[in-house]
Order: structure tokens, then C-alpha cells, then sequence
């Protein structure tokens, strides 16, 4: 059999969000470089995100594209231009835009019917894609961006429903059937999973979760030696099949790569580079709340205090949607001006070279909303973390840092919000104990030791040979043998 006919095609559908979208790009270069035919459906406007990495792997000699669609804003009821889910600052617009992902489904599936790959990867709220799939006799597998660990969490509480036996938004519940003792209270559950009510968003999930436990299988981005009783705990008890594949952000290997992961950098990467060599080797912790957080003048403001108090260097990357750019009020007076004088830290407003930071020697620790590519990034870094979860599967992530990996110092959120919540919520004092805990002293350095032993591990994982790696060629020579059997 010659090559091409022999020649695995995928198609790859990532959900227009950056946290879903910046890893299964990463996973369809990685397949690639694997001798995959790879194809990315995506929006005009996100494909302008990651066009020139897939450009640069094109010309290494990966046989990788992108093709567009166009995303049904009017019809969904979005404003033009309304392409990713970090555009949307209402559960209104949300709403629209799960909406907008239905409407898709027709021209995918003529790319589909023209080209007929041998496999479907698609984010689960692309809940249609498993019927598309099934249609063409091919397998649909799902990519949700998450971890093992909380998908089991998930599973275990739509399960068992601990959470509607308490009797109080605080009180705690046990996660039943876990390997380990997991403890949560409601107030850290998002709203459509506090209670039985039927909720708009509640039909949404319940869609997704068809389309998850109807696909072939699970693309997971961790690794092994990170989560081993929940990647037996999902085979075994969820009974899903499952192939780890991360940690993906490890494909990237040159700065290039790292620095436009996700968009171009708003800031020089090599202002970044300059500024982090003359720091002395984990001394200076990076604060990032992810793409989608929306945070109050108030609360930037109280971190900000928090930090000058705390006696740290620090490079911190506020986004754009958390900024007021009009009134810097957030700001207390003087703040920059100080910082460029004493050379103690860096504010990045907008998208930040997280990859390189991270990755950078002078970096010893990493204030983090917990979402799943930033915890595995700060994983695959060696770095103990602060943490600050705020929405989606957050909490459950925080679980996993703190109590099973001991690597965190949580800041002390209570309660999951809305992004669009802009209340201040964790003071000054709790934000300078936390960041203190994580890089100063004998517990700091035990933390440093455990982050640095698992860093080592997750390298070792995607290295030839590795448990990643070994996963990825196991499910590739999977996909091969149904190819084979079904011509």
C-alpha cells in the first residue's frame, strides 16, 4: 500500500474558545508530525490566530491545513465579528452563540461529505458532530479541553448527586467513587449544576454530555504520571475509552512557536526575555488569570496592592477585557512608575508570552485561575501555583494542585462566578499570604521540589517512547486498522 493511500486524514474541530481551540491546534500539528493528513475547520477570524504556526509547519513538511467557515452571527443573534466565546459578556450572547454552533452543521458537513476523512476530533458542544460521524462510518472523537481528574469529579457528581444531599450552599459534600477524598461545598459549582432546575443552559449540557458518552472515544491533553488512578479511574469506572496526548504545549520548541501560542504577543517577547535574565533563578512569580476573565477595578486593584506589599518580583499579564483603559483606576498612584524605576516588576496589558515566562528560570512561581492549559503549562514549567479559581471546571482543577498534586496554595475563592461578576472579591492580605506561601520558604521549597519532579515527568511523557507519545501512536494505529477493515 503507498503512502497516500495508506495516509491517515483528520478533520479538526475545535470549539472557538481559547482554552478548547489553543490545544487541539497544538494536538492537529502534533498528528501531523506523526505523518497525519490534518485539516482545522474553523472561523475566519480565529483561523487569523494560529495561521502563520500552521504556515511554518507547512513549510517543515507537515501536511496540515486550515479550511474556513463562516460563522453564523446574524442568524444566531450576535453582533458581526462575534466568532470565539471570549467575545460574549452575557449568558444572553452565550446562549447565541451555542446556538450559532448548530447552525455550523451544514457546511461542515459538505467539507465532510467531499472530503471524507478517516476520523472526526470535535468538541463535544459540537454535540451533532457524533451523528455527522455516524453518517459517514467514521469515528468521532471528543476534546473538551479538561483533565482526567475533573471529568471524573463531573462524572461522579451527575452520577451520585452529592451536592443536592447538604443542606446549605457551604456546607460540604464527598465526591463518592474517587480514588482520593474529595471534598466540595455547592457554592463552588457552576449553576447548572446546583440544582435539579431546568435551566437553559441545562439542555445544553445534557446534549453535550450524549454527544461525549455516544463518541468512539476521548482525547484527553495530560499525561499519565500526572493523574495515573484517574486515567484508570476513567477507563475502568466511567468506561471511557481515553488516549492521553499532552502535555501538548510541549510540541512548541522554539520561542516562535511559544510566543504566538494562541495569537501574537501584545508584548515583545524578547522585552520579556531581557527583563527575566537579570532575575536571579525563581525569584519572580507570574500572575494570569487566562483569556476570559473579567475582573473589577476594585479587584485588580487590591492585587495590585497585594503584590507591592508581598515584596516579590512579578510579571503580570492583565488582558484586555479586564482593563479600563480609559481611567487606569485600578492602578494606585504611582504604581508603574515605581515598578520602571526599581525594576521589581512588569505589568503585560493584554495577551501575554505565557509559554516563555513560564518556561524562563527566573520564574518560581505562578498565580493562576486554575484553567486546565494554564495548570498543565505551569505543570509542564516545574512551578508551584497560587491559586484563584473562578468559573467552568476551575474548582474541581484547584482539587487537583492543592490536595493530590500538592503544588498549590489556594488564595481563598469561595464561590463560582459569572465572567461578567465584577465585584472585589479576595482582599489584599489573602492574595500577599498566598503569593508569600508559594516562594518564600521551607514549604515553598518542598512545593519547588514536587513541581520540579513532576515538570521532569511531564517532558518525559511526550519524549519518544514517553506515555504520551506511546498513546498518541496507539490510537493512530487504531484509527489505521479501522480504516483498513472499513475499505
Amino acid at each position: 500500500m503507498d503512502k497516500r493511500s495508506d495516509q491517515l486524514h483528520i478533520y479538526f474541530l475545535p470549539m472557538m474558545a481559547p482554552g478548547h481551540m489553543i490545544p487541539l491546534v497544538d494536538i492537529a500539528r502534533q498528528f501531523a508530525r506523526h505523518g497525519v493528513k490534518a485539516t482545522i475547520i474553523t472561523t475566519p477570524l480565529n483561523a487569523s490566530k494560529f495561521s502563520k504556526t500552521i504556515q511554518r509547519d507547512r513549510e517543515m513538511g507537515s501536511d496540515i491545513s486550515i479550511r474556513t467557515v463562516k460563522f453564523p452571527c446574524k442568524e444566531a443573534g450576535l453582533p458581526e465579528g462575534c466568532e470565539n466565546i471570549a467575545s460574549t459578556t452575557s449568558t444572553l450572547m452565550y446562549l447565541n452563540f451555542i446556538k450559532g454552533l448548530s447552525l455550523f452543521q451544514n457546511p461542515i458537513e459538505q467539507f465532510l461529505e467531499e472530503d471524507h476523512p478517516d476520523c472526526l476530533i470535535a468538541a463535544p458542544q459540537f454535540s451533532w458532530a457524533v451523528d455527522v460521524a455516524a453518517k459517514l462510518g467514521i469515528p468521532r472523537l471528543a476534546f473538551n479541553g479538561s483533565g482526567f481528574f475533573p471529568l471524573c469529579a463531573l462524572h461522579s457528581l451527575m452520577e451520585h448527586k452529592p451536592h443536592l444531599k447538604v443542606e446549605s450552599e457551604m456546607e460540604e459534600f464527598v465526591f463518592p467513587g474517587l480514588p482520593d477524598t474529595i471534598k466540595m461545598s455547592r457554592q463552588k459549582l457552576s449553576e447548572h449544576l446546583k440544582d435539579e432546575k431546568e435551566t437553559p443552559v441545562t439542555a445544553i449540557v445534557r446534549d453535550i454530555m450524549r454527544a461525549e458518552t455516544t463518541s468512539y472515544g476521548a482525547i484527553v491533553n495530560s499525561f499519565y504520571e500526572m493523574e495515573p488512578n484517574y486515567v484508570k479511574h476513567s477507563r475502568e469506572v466511567v468506561g471511557r475509552k481515553v488516549w492521553h496526548v499532552g502535555p501538548i504545549s510541549l510540541c512548541n520548541k522554539d520561542n516562535e512557536d511559544k510566543s504566538q501560542r494562541g495569537q501574537d504577543s501584545s508584548f515583545c517577547e524578547q522585552k520579556c526575555l531581557d527583563w527575566l535574565d537579570t532575575k536571579e533563578p525563581k525569584s519572580v512569580i507570574y500572575i494570569c488569570f487566562g483569556s476570559m476573565a473579567v475582573f473589577s477595578s476594585a479587584q485588580l486593584l487590591e492585587i495590585a496592592i497585594a503584590l507591592e506589599a508581598s515584596n516579590q518580583q512579578f510579571i503580570w499579564a492583565v488582558t484586555q477585557t479586564t482593563i479600563n483603559e480609559e481611567q487606569n483606576e485600578w492602578m494606585p498612584e504611582g504604581f508603574e512608575e515605581k515598578l520602571n524605576l526599581n525594576g521589581r516588576g512588569l505589568i503585560i496589558k493584554g495577551w501575554a508570552p505565557q509559554v516563555i515566562i513560564l518556561d524562563h528560570e527566573a520564574t518560581g512561581g505562578f498565580v493562576t485561575h486554575c484553567g486546565w492549559n494554564s495548570l498543565l503549562e505551569g505543570v509542564a514549567s516545574g512551578l508551584p501555583m497560587v491559586t484563584w479559581p473562578l468559573s467552568a471546571e476551575q474548582f474541581f482543577n484547584e482539587k487537583l494542585l492543592v490536595e493530590i498534586l500538592k503544588i498549590g496554595v489556594p488564595v481563598g475563592a469561595q464561590a463560582w462566578s459569572n465572567r461578567t461578576d465584577s465585584t472585589a472579591s479576595i482582599n489584599r492580605e489573602d492574595i500577599e499570604r498566598a503569593v508569600t506561601k508559594v516562594m518564600v520558604g521551607q514549604e515553598a521549597e518542598e512545593m519547588r521540589g514536587r513541581a520540579a519532579a513532576l515538570g521532569k515527568l511531564a517532558k518525559g511523557a511526550v519524549e519518544k517512547g514517553g506515555s504520551s507519545h506511546n498513546s498518541l501512536i496507539s490510537l493512530l494505529e487504531q484509527l489505521r486498522n479501522i480504516k483498513i477493515s472499513s475499505n
